[in-house]
């Protein structure tokens, strides 16, 4: 992969190499020196991959894992023994993309090496250890999304994955094994599976290792002890008695063994044979000082406030109606267009404007418009495109509520909070709407349909009204008796969807105070009351992942045992042992 970082001139402390600017992949010209430029663009495409290949034969698709160790995303590492870094994540999340859309027939993606007796050693250590807290969190972070994003594939639209396994596997290339339906390990007296962290670097397999091995695998808790502070692993006959890999098979049946378990996953898929193709064409952006522009989305930053604003363009002019004219439009169709905008501009600020910690969520348009897409969308929910796209927009709206950003929605005057995009709303931490009692004609108002009662659920598997509600079959069924309406801001707090409904006379500085409040207070403090907000009542293995775990991890990552300058991270690979503080804390 090209070097996709830049130093970043709007933020001295953001954790980016030194030296001369690079160019921005995908915005041409060399930025301006005083630009708000990204340090890390989430854009590529086929042609620029050095980590990944693509095969396809026939519903079998093969990604194959060949990393370039001198091809970091960053410098001052190299990518050795197949370990990954952003640059890898990257690239695997666009590959799974395009297997999505441009390949309807896969019904099956099979996930091995190209190297030769390894698949996959994890992280990158010494990438962790030359990088920033916050540059770890935010690659754990993505890295967690990618992994999850593969089993919801495989939850909603029967895009099946199966590891095969033809070399050692530790750490992070563990977890990413676990994150298929099935894992298959070569019995080669040498490959093991591992989850080396604890004993070696001193900090834990963070991007779902502990939890997919208990909830998934439902490895005995005692065995998972010995497992996960073993640093050689386990192999063959008994990673497969541990429930830690689905089969073994010797070296000579390992390729045929894979083909019969692709082809029995492929089975339980209803993806199409004969699917219309739909290209994952180039995503459009432009990067200014006032922020990231998009044709549906655009977002502008006041840094000095360290408020983000994102505004989100309802669809305009004729849209498809018939599924024929759906699936040409591709990724030109609005729900589809507009998901991967705000996903671009989520992974853009999340990872490279760490001081802007306050999103405020605006929209614009018509939102007849927005409920007659959703009416398409659920018309053709059973069409493997529009199923797609659904998807698309449920991981984009997950990647929001996992964001680690104070949210506010603003319900103004042309707003189009309706459908799809009361999601956003609903996804805040506070949704303030404008009342105009003495202009009716003029208030702003909002709109549930059938979508916000399970289209797009969060990582509990609830809907957020479900959440919102605390599962309240009383309350839900009072927000269901409004569809077909538009609610007002009255309206609105008598059912419990909006936190305040000013007045024109009061909204400025209801507003103006909010924001500058929460920008007063501890974002450490925020992050952790926010996701404990957000994430409350059901509990499931990707709320586990991105909230117990994630949590633990983060707070490991801070530790001196693993990155003081004796700490295990620190000292990885210098032929010195580590000095541990024995407190126990």
């Amino acid at each position: 992969m090209e070097a996709l970082v830049t130093p970043s001139a709007i933020n001295p402390d953001a954790d980016v190499p030194h030296g001369p600017p690079a160019t921005v992949v995908g915005d041409p010209g060399q930025p301006a020196a005083n630009a708000p430029v990204a340090a890390v663009d989430y854009r590529i495409d086929p042609s620029r991959y050095r980590h990944w290949s693509m095969t396809f034969d026939g519903p079998i698709a093969t990604l194959g894992l060949d990393i370039d160790e001198d091809a970091g995303i960053r410098p001052g590492y190299k990518l050795k023994l197949n370990s990954y870094d952003l640059g890898v994540d990257i690239e695997l999340n666009d590959a799974v993309n395009r297997i999505r859309f441009e390949h309807p027939e896969v019904r099956t993606v099979v996930v091995t090496s190209l190297k030769d007796r390894i698949f996959c050693s994890g992280a990158n250590i010494f990438m962790l250890g030359v990088s920033s807290h916050a540059w770890k969190v935010n690659f754990c972070k993505f890295t967690n999304e990618t992994r999850n994003g593969l089993e919801d594939s495989s939850a909603h639209s029967g895009l099946k994955f199966l590891a095969a396994v033809n070399g050692a596997c530790a750490g992070g290339g563990y977890e990413l094994a676990l994150a298929c339906d099935e894992i298959l390990l070569v019995d080669d007296r040498s490959s093991a599976v591992s989850l080396p962290e604890v004993p070696l670097l001193g900090v834990l397999p963070g991007t779902g290792g502990l939890t997919r091995v208990t909830d998934k695998r439902h490895v005995r808790h005692d065995l998972a002890d010995v497992f996960c502070t073993t640093t050689e692993g386990v192999r063959g006959a008994r990673a497969k008695e541990w429930r830690l890999v689905d089969d073994i098979a010797k070296p000579a049946a390992f390729a045929r063994k894979v083909g019969e378990r692709a082809a029995a996953l492929a089975a339980r898929s209803e993806r199409p044979a004969d699917g219309r193709p739909v290209a994952w064409t180039p995503l459009e952006r432009t990067v200014d000082d006032e922020g990231l522009h998009y044709a549906h989305v655009d977002v502008v930053i006041d840094r000095a406030k360290r408020v983000a604003t994102f505004t989100i363009a309802a669809p305009s002019g004729a849209q498809p109606d018939g599924i024929d004219a759906i699936v040409a439009a591709g990724t030109g169709w609005w729900p589809l267009a507009m998901a991967r905008e705000l996903d671009d501009a989520i992974l853009s600020m999340r990872t490279n404007e760490l001081e802007v910690g306050t999103w405020v969520l605006k929209t614009t348009g018509d939102a007849a418009a927005v409920l007659a897409s959703d009416a398409r969308l659920l018309e053709h929910a059973d069409h493997w495109f529009v199923r797609e796209t659904i998807g698309f927009v449920r991981r984009t709206l997950s990647r929001l509520d996992v964001s680690s950003r104070t949210l506010f929605a603003l319900i103004d005057e042309g707003s189009c909070f309706a459908g799809t995009l009361l999601e956003l709303a609903l996804a805040c931490d506070r949704a303030y709407m404008l009342a105009l009692p003495d202009a009716p004609e003029r208030a702003p108002t909002i709109a549930a349909n059938e979508v916000n009662f399970g289209s797009y659920p969060m990582a509990t598997g609830q809907s957020r009204l479900a959440r919102r509600f605390y599962d309240d079959a009383a309350e839900l069924a009072a927000v269901r008796a409004t569809i077909g309406t538009s609610l007002d801001g009255d309206a609105a707090m008598a059912v419990g969807l909006v936190t305040m409904a000013p007045d024109d006379i009061d909204w400025a500085d209801e507003v103006r105070i909010a924001l500058e409040e929460r920008a007063s207070m501890s974002p450490d403090a925020l992050t952790g009351m926010e996701a404990n907000l957000r994430f409350n009542g059901t509990e499931t293995m990707a709320t586990r992942v991105f909230g117990r775990l994630t949590a633990w991890q983060n707070w490991i990552f801070n530790r001196p045992n693993a990155v003081g300058e004796k700490g295990a991270l620190k000292l990885y690979g210098k032929g010195e042992k580590a000095r541990f503080d024995w407190k126990r804390v």
